[in-house]
């Protein structure tokens, strides 16, 4: 197989296809799954790229890449699955900010919109892969997350592979247009987390600042009992009869 420019792309994606073929794309499509920082819209293109050049037949880099990502979802889904959602709780209750009742509302969400969560969530960067885990967790049907995931992670690598054989030598284009979508996810979900994390803390504000001080408990006290009776002078008899009436 001719050896791809060392300039068109990581080189270790390079060494894989050079070595691999088809094959090796489908590998580090895995390897991006389980890493979520490596980047697919780097690779599937370059991949494109190599198929329009004769060095892989385009088919076998659709079927290959596509299968990447299903294995290395299913690794993902196998992670949480062992970690099980007790331990997930567990795990949960000891970060700062977030309470129980967090991943409780996150685990009904996911009961209500798991299967819409795990087909689109395979088209969205960084969230792509990490969506396996959840369903892992959630138990979700094996068959219904392999089949998801697979109609999901074709449709984003057929994307990407197509414009890469189409554009040829200018697949670099693609890169640069899907860099800036992955930028706008990633300040997305920055500032969502920023948002959540300023809320808890105006709450933990707000109710240090409502609840009574333990003293001021104690002063009230202090301040509402009641006064004691006079007492008798002294050698005086004390009286006799019903109450309520005068002794005679």
């Amino acid at each position: 197989m001719t050896a791809i420019a060392a300039d068109a792309g990581p080189q270790w994606v390079n060494d894989l296809m050079d070595a691999l073929g088809a094959p090796g794309a489908g590998l580090a499509i895995a390897l991006e799954n389980l890493f979520p920082p490596l980047p697919s819209e780097v690779i599937l293109p370059l991949a494109g790229f190599a198929a329009s050049s004769g060095r892989m037949s385009l088919l076998a880099v659709l079927l290959w890449t596509t299968a990447g990502s299903v294995l290395g979802a299913l690794a993902l889904y196998g992670v949480g699955a062992l970690l099980g959602r007790d331990r997930t709780v567990a795990i949960a209750a000891r970060l700062p900010l977030v309470k129980v009742s967090d991943i409780e509302r996150t685990e009904a969400w996911f009961l209500r919109h798991g299967t819409k969560a795990v087909f689109f969530g395979r088209m969205i960067p960084i969230f792509r892969s990490l969506i396996s885990v959840p369903a892992g967790v959630e138990r979700m049907r094996l068959p219904v997350f392999l089949g998801l995931t697979t109609l999901g992670s074709a449709i984003w690598n057929t994307v990407f592979v197509l414009a890469g054989y189409f554009l040829g030598a200018n697949w670099h284009q693609v890169t640069d247009i899907v860099s800036t979508y992955s930028k706008v996810v990633l300040v997305v979900a920055v500032l969502a987390l920023v948002a959540f994390v300023g809320a808890r803390l105006r709450r933990g504000a707000r109710q240090a600042t409502a609840a009574p001080h333990p003293h001021d408990d104690q002063d009230t006290r202090v301040l509402r009992r009641p006064a004691l009776p006079p007492e008798a002078p002294a050698g005086s008899a004390p009286r006799r009869g019903h109450p309520g009436r005068e002794a005679p």
